[in-house]
């Protein structure tokens, strides 16, 4: 029942978040701060991760590739479909729960331990709207920090399979545009704007119902992340059913 009460809270959250709107000139302020803090701010680690892992799966497929009689270009090619379909979308959305979830849930939960979203319903003002909709705005831009993710994994990927003599720089780019299909990237970007929807408001709602002092937020932060990644895993195997199962 506990479960059920808190999925009920969630959604009730998410139809309170667009009742009686803030201000624009407050709101544009606060979207655009949500932006550098969430966006922008993140923008090095997915840059650093992306390009690492995508050399490391240039070489692990290269090494397992031991038979002469298969073609060196499908390093380039397993390279891109796995950094697009699976590590860029999915496992950086779970890092980013870490990172981007744990900042949304302890910054709220802290206004909600020193009464600061008090403050804000005393006012009049909907706190809600005025804590996680900019945020939920903030992360639409998220897509982008992923396309920047695929391309310097694949670029990460070339670096690897080049300075370690794994392929040419020919057999991997011819696999890279091998089988090429577009709708793999839009698949991912769908994938990609649930995530960041599932990132701004999972986390939100950790921090503003959360209850107790300072040691609290804590473990609110933990729990948002672990619930972050879960949904984020399930909604990955529901997605990829729906959308590539045949």
């Amino acid at each position: 029942m506990t479960y059920l009460h808190n999925i009920g809270s969630y959604f009730l959250m998410i139809a309170e978040m667009f009742r009686k709107p803030t201000k624009w000139s407050v709101m544009k302020q606060l979207i655009l701060k949500d932006i550098d803090d969430l966006i922008i701010g993140s923008l090095g680690i997915i840059a650093f991760i992306s390009f690492f892992v995508g050399g490391v799966i240039t070489i692990q497929t290269a090494l397992n590739i031991d038979n002469p009689l298969i073609p060196k270009y499908l390093v380039g090619f397993a390279t891109r479909q796995s950094v697009v379909l699976e590590f860029a979308p999915t496992f950086t959305s779970i890092i980013m729960a870490g990172k981007v979830g744990s900042f949304i849930t302890s910054s709220i939960g802290t206004m909600r331990v020193t009464e600061q979203i008090d403050a804000l319903e005393v006012m009049g003002i909907n706190s809600l709207n005025y804590l996680v909709f900019p945020k939920t705005i903030a992360l639409m831009l998220y897509p982008f920090a992923i396309a920047i993710g695929m391309f310097l994994g694949i670029l990460g990927g070339m670096a690897a399979c080049v300075y370690g003599g794994y392929s040419t720089l020919a057999d991997y780019i011819v696999g890279i545009q091998t089988d090429f299909e577009v709708f793999h990237v839009i698949y991912s970007f769908i994938k990609t704007f649930i995530f960041a929807i599932v990132l701004a408001t999972i986390p939100s709602f950790h921090g503003y119902y959360m209850k107790g002092g300072a040691l609290e937020v804590g473990k609110a932060s933990t729990t948002s992340f672990v619930w972050t990644a879960v949904v984020i895993i399930l909604l990955n195997y529901i997605l990829t059913d729906m959308m590539l199962g045949q």
